[in-house]
């Protein structure tokens, strides 16, 4: 879907104060600051999302919403990975079914995967949907770090898996992808310190939580590298790279929130086992987001 492109907003979950009930309100607010500030797509449930936190009904629930919500202002991305091929086929369909424009897969597993199980999994979740699916690769969260061999044999074998967002850290995950791929398979950045090399190595988009903080200055990066203001870009990066630090060392959840909470959008706290950000954590954090305004 060449239609996905610039600042993927990733949003947060917010729950009610004591943790236990879905805040679908501030839900809607925190989505309507991502759209009002630019951003040319909106993505629940990932990472920031505390998507493998939620019980079935809750995320049934945010899905739901959240398509409902954006109401086609600009595209969504619904991050349906779960444990297993059934339950990440299930999420698949009913984002489908309530309007997602893609889906995208984390091959997450509590156990080792193998590539032709890896494979099987895509497959499985691609011949249940018609929707494109973003291969997402993150070792970190999934456990399972997929090369970009293994990744182009997905892409060629599974018709709708027509997108890659790369999140091991490695820049030469992304030129090799755009070599070994021809540059016919678009792939997006999803680490925040890698924004600027990810763009010079050709990627489609920024997937990043540091929209719901600091919109204006994702957008103002991603507008330079596309227009060759290298000069430009070069200094938006590095004004905005001790906050995409922060929260990536930080934890997305917990940082997120606690920005939100700081610029006057109450979402509750993460959900435990994740701590929210603690006091000297929120000060820096702070001092952080009052240089960049």
């Amino acid at each position: 879907m060449s239609t996905i492109h610039g600042i993927i907003g990733y949003t947060i979950t917010p729950f009610s104060a004591n943790g236990e009930n879905l805040d679908l309100p501030a839900l809607g607010q925190s989505i309507d600051r991502l759209i009002d500030s630019g951003v040319h797509t909106i993505a629940p449930l990932g990472s920031t999302g505390e998507g493998a936190y939620l019980s079935d009904s809750e995320w049934d629930q945010v899905a739901e919403f959240s398509i409902k919500h954006v109401a086609n202002r600009v595209p969504t991305i619904v991050s349906v990975s779960d444990l297993t091929t059934a339950k990440a086929v299930r999420r698949a369909r009913f984002a489908e079914a309530h309007g997602a424009d893609v889906v995208m897969v984390l091959p997450a597993s509590y156990w080792k995967l193998s590539e032709a199980e890896i494979l099987a999994h895509y497959r499985a979740i691609g011949d249940s949907i018609g929707v494109p699916i973003m291969l997402y690769n993150n070792p970190a969260t999934s456990g399972t770090d997929m090369s970009v061999e293994l990744i182009l044999r997905i892409v060629n074998a599974v018709e709708n898996v027509t997108m890659v967002k790369e999140s091991t850290g490695d820049i030469q995950r992304m030129h090799k992808l755009q070599l070994l791929g021809e540059g016919q398979v678009p792939f997006y950045n999803g680490c925040n310190p890698l924004a600027l090399e990810a763009f010079a190595a050709g990627a489609k988009g920024w997937c990043t939580a540091a929209a719901n903080l600091i919109p204006q200055l994702n957008l103002d990066l991603y507008d330079a590298a596309m227009a060759g203001d290298l000069d430009r870009a070069r200094d938006l990066f590095y004004r905005q790279l001790p906050l995409l630090d922060f929260i990536l060392k930080g934890g997305l959840p917990a940082t997120i929130k606690a920005g939100l909470r700081a610029t006057g959008l109450e979402a509750g706290e993460p959900r435990l086992p994740v701590f929210p950000l603690n006091e000297t954590g929120r000060a820096v954090l702070q001092n952080l987001l009052n240089t960049l305004r």
